[in-house]
Parts: C-alpha cells; sequence; structure tokens
C-alpha cells in the first residue's frame, strides 16, 4: 500500500494529496530513511510524519486500511510511539483592548511594547 495513501486514511493528514507533499518535502521517512508517495508500507514498517508546528509523530503500522475510517478505528491501525507535545506556554494575552476605545495612542503603544519587553527595537516606518 503507498505510504500517501495510507498516513491520509488513517487521518494524519486531510487529503492524500497532502500526504504526497509531505512526502515530497522530505517528511515522511518509512524505517528511518526518506521516501516517495509511491513507496510501499507493510505492517510492522515505522512511519515517522512531521507534521506543521515541528511536531514529529513516530507510528508503528498494526494494519493497513485502504478508505479513510472514522478516529476511533483509524487509530485501532497503528501504534503511537510519539513523544509527548511540548507543554503550552502561558502567555498572558497583550493588546486587548476594552471594544470602543479606538486606536491605541503612542503612549500606549510604547506602554505595550514596554510590558512585552521590545525596548530598544527600532521603530518602524522608514529610515533616517
Amino acid at each position: 500500500m503507498r505510504v500517501d495513501s495510507w498516513i491520509w486514511s488513517v487521518r494524519l493528514t486531510k487529503t492524500r494529496s497532502a500526504g504526497a507533499a509531505a512526502c515530497k518535502g522530505g517528511h515522511v521517512r518509512v524505517n528511518g530513511e526518506r521516501v516517495k508517495p509511491a513507496h510501499g508500507v507493510h505492517v510492522g514498517d515505522e512511519v515517522r510524519l512531521r507534521q506543521a508546528g515541528g511536531r514529529e509523530r513516530v507510528l508503528v503500522v498494526k494494519r493497513l486500511i485502504r478508505k479513510r475510517v472514522g478516529a476511533p478505528v483509524a487509530v485501532e491501525c497503528y501504534v503511537d510511539n510519539s513523544p509527548p507535545p511540548p507543554p503550552r506556554e502561558a502567555v498572558a494575552p497583550a493588546g486587548i483592548r476594552d471594544r470602543g476605545t479606538g486606536r491605541p495612542t503612542k503612549r500606549d503603544r510604547r506602554e505595550m511594547e514596554r510590558l512585552r519587553g521590545a525596548e530598544g527595537e527600532p521603530p518602524l516606518g522608514r529610515a533616517r
């Protein structure tokens, strides 16, 4: 079975063409080697897929399926050996203003930049 079709059928990519693009871009490895979209995948193979955001999924193929299936069935087709995702940083939302207050003044903007730690950076706009 084609690797691009398999990663699509177990719901790792939204479309088969997205799976093929991931293979062409070098984001898919089978047993440690970069593969083309038509590369065959077999039961017991280790598939590594680097997804958006830098997260890498490490999967061992348990079952081959040809059609896209629901998420509960798709999970039964592989063993997920992926490292846990990095913890989300608790970042306070900056720049939230009350509704109807209008644009921030220059003083407000400088205060927001100071809170974010952007002091010392050159201002945006043309250089003089």
